[in-house]
Order: C-alpha cells, then structure tokens, then sequence
C-alpha cells in the first residue's frame, strides 16, 4: 500500500517553492514570467566569499566537520552577536545547520512534545507552522492585519498563553510582511515572558541586516528572559548566500546540546566548505550588504510608489525585508469572464495565468487576504511586473 506516515502527509506543499515551479514550467513554455515569489536575493555571492570558499577547497576542507560546525566558524558567530547585538554566548552556546529552516526544525523538535502549543503572529513565515506540526506542537496563531501594521499586541500575547504553551516563534524584520519590532514592543513581550519561565522565545532574526531606517532589535537583549531566547539567523539573505545553506542558533546551553545531539542523528556537520565561507563573511565589515540594502531600499520605495496607483490595493510599509504584503480584499468577488476571484489564492493564479507575474497567495502565510510580492528583482523588472499587475486587476468588475 502506497501511505507516508501520518506527519508527512499533515504536512503542506511549500506555496513559495509551488509558485515558483509554477513559473518555471510556464518560462520553460516560452511564456515571459517575472517570478516575484522567491525568497532570494537576486545579487551575487561577494567576491571575498566566494574567495574564501575556494581557498577552503584548496586548503582540503573536504572532511566531516565537528557537528555543531568548526569553531572558528562558531567563534565568528560569537564575536558576531557581541558587535552587532549586544549579546553575550560562548561557543558552546552555539550549532550551526544546514540553513536557518534546518535550525528551526532542530529546534522545535528539541523543545517541543507532543501537544505542547505554539504561538505564532499571522503573517508567518510558510514554514513555521509545519515544523510546528512535525514535532507535535499544536499551533496558536495570533492574527493581525494590514490595519494594525501586521504586528501583534502585548494584550493579544497575553491572551494567547495557556498552561500549555511552550514556545513563542516569530521573525523580525518579518517575512512575509517587512515589519519590525522596535525595542520598546520587544521589551513588553519580555516582561510577559519573564512570568512565564517555561516558555521558550525562538526569535528569527535571518533579515536583521535588512532594514532601512528602523534599527534590528533582539528580544535575547532582556537579561530577565535571556535563558528563554534562542536567536535564528545564517547568511542566506545579508549575504546573498542562499545555496550556501547555512544557519545558526544562540541558544541556553541545554537546548544547543540538545540540537547538536539531534544534528548529530539526522545529517551531522554542515558543509565544511560553506562554513569556512560563512566565516569570511561573518567576520566582514558588511560593507556590500550595506550596499545591497541602499539597494533594495530604493526599489522597496518605488513599488510602494506603483502600488499606490492600484486602486483597491492597501499596504503597510515594510521596513525590512524584501516584501510588500498588500491587502488585496477590493478584487474579490469581482470576475473576468468565467474567472472569479473568491480570495488570495485565486488572485495570485490569475496574475500568473493573465498577467504573467508569479506572487503567492498570503493563505500560506496565515492570511487570505493578502498577497506576498517580493522586490527582489530588478527595476525594470518590477515596473513592468507591477504595470502587468495593474492592468490585469483593471480588467476584473
């Protein structure tokens, strides 16, 4: 009998990754589709990095590193989170994984048991809530809108905590939304936390470079909670580093432990040559990711600016990230022939279909009623992507 286990098959399809096979299969048709439905930076790998990761070859860094990564590459992350944060770990404090989602199933699955709750802010990253269900967490999702600013409440947290909640999972800067959470917000969900001891704070912090004005806080900053914060990052998006799969946690030394046992088991070590890479770049001055974020930042400016030419269209602005997140409520209902749109699933196909522009539905992000379009693309690229887009929505009445 053909059956996957039960938790395989509770577990949905990537509407990232579908949208962007969706594109694919229509470019591979012929069909000129901008995809604006990737999470990825569409700059290169700096050059110093990528030096680094040939010299690592070069240097036979071809064996099976430490479990939890080489300490050099450690170290760097610990003097990293010391510059840049403010914070304080050891070594020993820290695992680094195949990427930043490999970190966050490392850890949902270590602190997490069969029925325990989960409270996660909608918007969410897609992700989140399967790896949630993967370890037999149940989700508690925390909703907002494109009218509070995508951002949850102390009184909204407070209200979502039971006996049974045992971690608190959110990003900032947001994916899929832009927003950021500014020190005095974090610091009122620290003071919720610290009278809850045994919930666990996982803080996704992989956009933390990618901000334009607004300063990346971390909720790991409040000494009364710090021994229930793990910090997320790696060098995926800072760096341009997406196929390098790398990513780290900071964590209570009982819960790194717990994680490098569980690497251990599952796939070891991450990349020996990626790692030295990771290192190079870690240790860097930042000085082209500050150049990729003026970037990003003049393009995040200009969709807005397309954007308000939408009628119907309803956005907050991002202030991180490479996302605009509209509400998109106006169309539906509306048609086209014998095209309806019923809600953000059935729009984001009709883009693709007629304007053949890729976006995802906000549905897999934990909200219907938007849709996540990504900037990261170039100018000329997202005006005619948003021009299409414009046009396409003008037809349906």
């Amino acid at each position: 009998m053909e059956k996957v286990a039960d938790r395989i098959a509770r577990l949905s399809v990537s509407q990232t990754l579908a949208m962007a096979q969706k594109s694919r299969e229509l470019k591979e048709q012929g069909i000129d589709v901008i995809s604006l439905g990737v999470g990825e930076p569409d700059f290169d790998t700096p050059e110093f990095i990528k030096e680094a990761a040939k010299k690592a070859v070069d240097d036979n860094f071809s064996h099976y590193s430490p479990v939890p990564g080489y300490p050099v590459l450690r170290n760097a992350i610990v003097n990293k989170l010391k510059r840049d944060n403010g914070l304080d770990y050891t070594p020993d404090q820290i695992v680094v994984s195949n990427g930043a989602k490999h970190s966050l199933a490392n850890v949902l699955q270590v602190v997490v048991e069969e029925g325990d709750e989960v409270i996660v802010p909608a918007p969410y990253w897609v992700t989140y809530v399967e790896l949630v269900k993967l370890s037999g967490g149940k989700n508690v999702v925390i909703e907002t809108s494109v009218d509070s600013g995508f951002k949850i409440t102390p009184e909204q947290l407070e209200a979502a905590i039971t006996p049974k909640t045992r971690a608190f999972l959110f990003s900032s800067p947001s994916n899929p939304t832009g927003k950021l959470y500014t020190r005095d917000e974090l610091k009122a969900f620290a003071d919720i936390f610290a009278k809850h001891p045994n919930i666990i704070v996982i803080s996704d912090e992989i956009y933390e470079y990618i901000t334009y004005g607004g300063k990346h806080e971390s909720i790991a900053q409040f000494d009364e909670i710090k021994d229930q914060v793990i910090v997320v990052n790696g060098v995926s998006k800072a760096y341009a580093m997406t196929g390098y799969r790398i990513g780290y946690i900071a964590a209570p030394t009982w819960i790194a432990k717990g994680c490098s046992k569980l690497q251990g088991q599952y796939t070891s070590g991450p990349n020996s040559v990626a790692q030295m890479a990771s290192a190079a770049a870690i240790n860097s001055d930042n000085a082209e990711v500050y150049e990729m974020v003026a970037e990003f930042k003049k393009r995040r400016d200009m969709v807005m600016e397309l954007m308000a030419e939408i009628p119907g269209l309803k956005t907050s602005k991002p202030e991180g990230a490479f996302y605009v997140f509209p509400d998109v409520t106006y169309y539906f209902g509306k048609k086209v022939g014998d095209t309806e749109i019923k809600d953000a699933t059935d729009l984001s196909m009709y883009l693709l279909n007629e304007a053949h522009v890729g976006v995802v539905t906000g549905a897999a992000f934990g909200d219907p009623n938007c849709l996540r379009v990504s900037y990261a693309a170039s100018e000329a690229e997202l005006r005619e992507a948003i021009s299409r887009i414009k046009n396409a929505l003008s037809k349906l009445a």
